[in-house]
């Protein structure tokens, strides 16, 4: 396979997303939720997973999320860079993968503020029932280890 044809193929797998969701790659519940996920996208490309944890993770590409909005709640953004969040983030993601009967209910107006107001106790109950540090913690490590990476600190 020449080159042109290799790039051609890459370019037509990164378009074809059709959601981009933002996700907690320390989190085991969320790669939990992610290998599901991956496992129902059945390698068609229409959810692009972006793990946050990584180092290299960058809010300007991804419609300027930083890391730690990206930390309090589950973020999904479209192609043409609306973003979802909480419940409607999931509904969407699941509507592209087929299942939007999962989170169907959710359009009722009273069950998605119900959903939502569940989503928002999880989302700040998720770092401790994980056992890990709060975000404040998290975010102050990431910095020292962005420092270090840079060659900033003694370490």
């Amino acid at each position: 396979m020449n080159p042109s044809t290799s790039n051609r193929q890459q370019n037509s797998v990164e378009s074809s997303w059709r959601v981009e969701l933002l996700y907690d790659g320390d989190c085991p519940l969320c790669m939990r939720e992610v290998r599901f996920l991956r496992k129902k996208d059945q390698g068609r490309n229409l959810v692009k997973l972006v793990n946050i944890a990584e180092d290299n993770y960058d809010p300007n590409e991804h419609c300027g999320v930083d890391y730690k909005s990206a930390m309090g709640k589950i973020h999904a953004i479209l192609p043409d860079g609306t973003i979802l969040t909480n419940i409607e983030a999931f509904r969407y993601v699941y509507e592209v993968l087929g299942m939007g009967w999962v989170y169907a209910i959710t359009k009722v107006p009273i069950i998605g503020k119900i959903a939502n107001w569940i989503y928002g106790i999880w989302a700040k109950l998720r770092l401790p029932l994980t056992r890990r540090p709060d975000l404040e913690t998290i975010i102050r490590e990431r910095k020292v280890n962005d420092e270090c990476h840079t060659n900033i600190c003694d370490r």
